[in-house]
This record gives C-alpha cells, structure tokens and sequence, in this order.
C-alpha cells in the first residue's frame, strides 16, 4: 500500500504536540468552570436551513448526505442537502437552547470545546478541521450588560493562565460596541450601517486609505462622512479617554451615547482585573449581522500574523422561538488556530512525547511478571509507568527510555535487591528504591509544556 498524502486542511498533531493542546485545553476547562460556566457538547450536524440563518454563512458548508438515495429501513428519500457539519459553536448552541429552554436556568453559562468544520482555503491558522473553544452566557427573554463586561474578562483571565502556566505570549483584547458605531453612523445620517461596518472591519487588512476609498465609490459617502468615519476607526486607547475623543469630532445620537458608556464601562472594568490586557479599539466592528453591543477581538502580543485568536460580542436575537428571545454574549477561542502554527514554528513544546515517568525493565521474559508487579504499584501511587516492551540488553533498554525522554528506569533484577533500584537517566544516578514509597521529582510526574519565543 502506498504512503498516505495527508489531507490538506485537516491538521493532526504528533504526540508532544496533542500534550500540548491538552494542557492548554484542560486549563480553559479548569478557569471556565472556575467562573461557573456548565460543559455541553452538540451533534455535529446540523439541518442546512439552520445553518444557513447563522450569519456567516460565506464560507463552505460541508454537506452530509447517505451514499444511498433513500433509507432502506423506511424507504423514504433524504434530500441530499439536508444536514450540513457545523461551521461554528454558536448555530449549534441556539438551537440547543431553543430546544431545552425548558431545562435550563438563566441566565445560562456554558462553555463549549469541540471541532467545527469549514470548506476554506487551507493557509496557516485557516483549517477545514479545527477545534474552538466558546464560552457564552445567554438570558431568557433580556440579559443584564454587566454581562458584556463579564464576559471577556472570563477570558482575559483564562488566557493569562495560559501565559502564566504554559509559557503561552500574553493576549491583547480590542473591544468595541455596535451600538457606539451605529449610533455614529446614524449621526452622520448615513443609511446603508451594515455596508459601513462590513468595510471598517477590513481596515486592518486593507488600511485607513483604501476604507475610505471603498466608503465613497461602493458605499456612496460623502468625502467628509468617510474621513469622519475613518477618524473614528482609529481612536484607540486604554482607558476611558476614547469617549472625549469621539465627542471631539461632534456627531450626536441617543445610541452614540449609550454605546460610548457601555464601552467605558467595559474598559475601566478590565482596567481593575486585567490591566494592560484590553484595549478600546474603536474599528472593531465584527461584519457579522447577529452583532448588536459589545464586540470583541483578541490577538498574541508580539504574534500579529496569527491575527485574532479570539472574537466575539452581544447578540440580542440569534435565538427566538418567536415568542422568546435568548439575547446573549459570546466569545470563541480559536485552539487549533492558535496552536498549529506556533507548534510548528517551534513555540510550543512538550518536555516529552509521552505521558510515561517511569520505564520498568525486563531482564528476562520469564521475571516479565515481577516487572508488572512494580509498574503496578506505581500506577496506583499515580505515577505514568510502562512496561520495556522487550527484554533486552539494559542499554538498549534505557536508550529506549532515553529517545522518548522517559526520565527514570526501574530495574527489578535479583541483584538490584528487594524493592529494585531505579535509575535517573538524565544524571545517572541509580538507588535502591521500594515501589510503595518512591516518588520521583515533582515536575517528572507529568509532561511539561514550555514556550520558546521570538517575537516577530
């Protein structure tokens, strides 16, 4: 059989790498539960006319269809295109809570880890398979704005863990609000605002000439609106002051107003709990429709090209039974596009492949059992122990242990006495040792993640 061609788009981690995004998947779970956000998990199909009301539906659906016509069960035909893979988190949790609504205390708080699936372009940090990481809080029938400001700083916080614990570069979140740009865009008396945030969202891509340029010729501004709204696009600070900044250029709205104190709100929040980690960034506009406060994006300082890692915002109406409406807040953190690249580039690494600490060795098959014996007892003390998979010379058994970075060996031969000795192959030192007592180094018990950075 010929050598499999990996499939483009499709990332699979080596093992050190899948230690990676473990421990950096098991620290979202640990502060997201801290915060008292509840785990559910949705099917990965979707009707495709659900699908298609989520908002961002430009990008490829994968269609999931039977190879038969029909099912022979029932004899009934599926329409081919009637269930299409989630694109994202967010399709799925509406309808999760449209359908449980009745099951569920609100405001709910649930966080969400699983694989999405795009049909994109595959590039670095843009996949086909990829796995995310949500955390929303959804109200029945209204929601309190404090929670737009609770929100991000869940994540702030969990990304700095990240930073504190793993070594992975410390993030940078740029926040705005709809209701602030709207309310703006209305002040000018301008009517197509969809047009308008669409175009400001690509000005990081396509920079403050090139927005106002497309605001004039496809939007159909006025010189002096699009140079109002670019000068809008680049307020930009840490702190409060932005609302001065926007008063300054002399556009009036109700929504204008509230949506400059919701912001202020959010930023002299974060400037208590996260200092540095937030910023008012006031071209944030998230071109998604279902938008309607806060909006949110978030990149590694130090990392632009990965781009934002993490985005999200208010939306007051992406679930309705049309009686109730579920407004709520949500963030996604992209984890595989987040680590595919820096593992590649070599950012990220495990202190070894595998989770083992200890590999006992087997001196001949027939004391294969003695060797068992110990790997047991070390098990249950919880300590990662393997078994050497072939009674070899010892030297090729500890250079075994050696190319998996397996830090100790056991021996239990005759000679080495009652309980063994077990030898740290890293300094060569080796002692008598007692199964139901040893304990190794603290920081050998479990592989270790550890960044090795340069910016760019």
């Amino acid at each position: 059989m010929p050598r499999p061609k990996p499939l483009s788009g499709f990332p699979e981690f080596l093992p050190e790498g899948r230690i990676v995004e473990q421990h950096v998947l098991g620290r979202l779970q640990r502060t997201f539960e801290l915060h008292g956000f509840a785990s559910i998990e949705t099917r990965a199909v979707e009707p495709m006319d659900r699908l298609a009301k989520g908002g961002e539906i430009d990008k490829e659906i994968y269609v999931v269809r039977r190879l038969s016509a029909g099912d022979p069960s029932t004899g009934s035909a599926q329409g081919a295109d009637e269930l299409g893979l989630h694109f994202d988190l967010t399709v799925p949790f509406a309808r999760y809570v449209l359908e449980n609504a009745g099951h569920l205390q609100f405001p709910f708080r649930r966080y969400q880890i699983q694989k999405v699936w795009r049909g994109e372009r595959p590039q670095e940090g843009r996949y086909r398979e990829f796995t995310q990481a949500d955390i929303d809080i959804v109200g029945n029938g209204d929601l309190a704005a404090h929670h737009d400001v609770e929100l991000p700083l869940v994540l702030l916080d969990a990304l700095e863990a990240l930073h504190r614990d793993l070594g992975l570069p410390p993030a940078l979140m740029h926040v705005n609000n709809r209701k602030l740009a709207q309310g703006f865009y209305t002040g000018l008396e301008i009517s197509d605002l969809a047009g308008v945030l669409r175009t400001v969202d690509k000005y990081d891509k396509i920079g403050p000439d090139a927005v106002r340029e497309s605001l004039i010729n496809e939007i159909g501004l006025t010189a002096a609106q699009a140079d109002l709204c670019t000068r809008l696009a680049e307020i930009n600070t840490t702190d409060a002051s932005f609302v001065d900044q926007v008063t300054a250029l002399g556009v009036s709205n109700d929504l204008l107003d509230v949506g400059l104190a919701e912001l202020a709100a959010l930023v002299m929040a974060a400037g208590d709990q996260q200092p540095g980690r937030l910023v008012a960034d006031l071209k944030i506009a998230r071109g998604l429709d279902y938008y309607t406060g806060s909006v949110y994006e978030t990149e590694l300082v130090g990392f632009g090209s990965l781009g934002s890692i993490a985005s999200g915002g208010r939306y007051d109406s992406l679930a309705s039974d049309g009686r109730t409406s579920y407004p709520g807040v949500g963030i996604s953190f992209g984890v595989t596009r987040t680590l595919a690249p820096l593992l590649g580039k070599g950012h990220l690494t495990a202190s070894r492949p595998v989770p083992t600490c200890v590999l006992v060795a087997v001196d001949s098959e027939e004391t294969r059992g003695a060797a068992i014996s110990v790997a047991t007892k070390l098990r249950k003390r919880g300590i990662p122990t393997e078994v050497a998979p072939k009674a070899d010379k010892f030297g090729k058994q500890i250079r075994y242990a050696d190319r998996r970075s397996i830090p100790y060996v056991w021996f239990t031969a005759a000679e080495a006495g009652a309980g063994g000795e077990v030898k740290d192959i890293r300094t060569g030192e080796q002692l008598p040792a007692d199964p139901s007592r040893w304990v190794p180094e603290e920081q050998d018990y479990w592989p270790s993640v550890q960044g090795v950075w340069d910016p760019e």
